[in-house]
């Protein structure tokens, strides 16, 4: 780290001295303009993601973006053909992606192992205090429990299944107008369907799990940055009619993280800088878009909007 940027002087000093960066800038635009930044890591308030990413993309500086990169998917897409047209690098920091766990379980499933994916299942919910101005609450600030948490389930389905083809939802919305809890329901034409849930009302377990025609495959918490997965293979279908032999036998295998584990998103896009590509291979700026093409469209079925935004299609 070289430099880091803030809305203002004192908040840049205190953070750099904290974490011993060289410069301070006192402002995003002097941050855009130091020509020693070749990228930026914008961690701003959601609504801000927009603005700040173009900033610095129009001043030559390749960006990570926090998740969600942007308010809907309008914006996510303006985002992504800004940094085409700048021929700079831009991703969104989906982190768990990257995480030794999402690896194996990309591999595991890839090679077959559950065979066909029928049904994935993602949850991330906590009890966060109410209050209106906090930024989960507050609908000018990107609040709502589906925007800043249920991403993750819903990336962890498109990771695994793609875009739905359709899109239900039900849940509660708040007295501020933005979603609280919320179950999602994402269908396949092809047969499969994924279910997402988020909560800003609850304390979720974590967890994970994906089922397919010859096995399962569960991260049992933490589904956002696994450390544990399970697989469960039968040996053999059991007969319509027949006695099951038990439960099919469980396979425990270890993920562990190093440090928090958002260090591994750091090293892929070092990794991908350095070979020469302008995007990720694992978080693109088209998965992006889709995945918030998602995320709008349950917004869509609860009737949440944000300040300004346009009406969102009906899914």
């Amino acid at each position: 780290m070289v430099a880091v940027g803030s809305r203002g002087a004192g908040r840049a000093e205190a953070f750099g001295a904290e974490f011993a960066a060289p410069r301070r800038h006192g402002s995003y635009e002097a941050l855009a303009a130091d020509p020693d930044v070749d990228i930026v890591y914008v961690a701003s308030p959601h609504p801000a993601h927009l603005a700040h990413t173009l900033l610095f993309l129009g001043a030559g500086k390749h960006v990570l973006c926090e998740k969600p990169l942007a308010l809907n998917a309008a914006q996510a897409g303006e985002m992504a053909a800004a940094a085409t047209a700048a021929g700079r690098f831009l991703m969104e920091a989906v982190w768990s992606r990257f995480t030794p766990g999402y690896r194996v379980m990309r591999d595991l499933v890839g090679g077959g192992e559950i065979g066909d994916v029928l049904l994935v299942e993602a949850e991330f919910g906590f009890r966060a205090p109410f209050d209106p101005a906090h930024r989960l609450f507050d609908p000018a600030l990107g609040g709502g429990s589906v925007l800043d948490i249920g991403i993750y389930p819903v990336q962890f389905a498109h990771l695994l299944l793609g875009a739905p083809d359709g899109v239900t939802a039900g849940g509660v919305v708040g007295a501020t107008g933005v979603d609280e809890h919320v179950v999602a329901v994402l269908r396949y034409d092809a047969g499969a369907l994924a279910v997402a849930t988020s909560s800003l009302r609850a304390d979720l377990p974590g967890t994970a799990r994906i089922t397919g025609t010859r096995g399962s495959l569960e991260f049992p918490t933490s589904m956002w940055a696994p450390e544990v997965l399970s697989v469960r293979t039968p040996a053999a279908p059991v007969r319509i009619g027949g006695a099951a032999d038990g439960p099919a036998p469980q396979r425990r295998i270890e993920t562990p993280l190093t440090g928090i584990g958002l260090h591994y998103q750091v090293r892929h896009v070092h990794d991908r800088l350095r070979a020469g590509h302008l995007d990720s291979d694992v978080m693109p700026p088209a998965e992006s878009v889709r995945v918030a093409t998602t995320l709008d469209r349950i917004r869509a079925v609860l009737g949440v909007r944000y300040p300004g935004e346009a009406p969102i299609p009906a899914p």
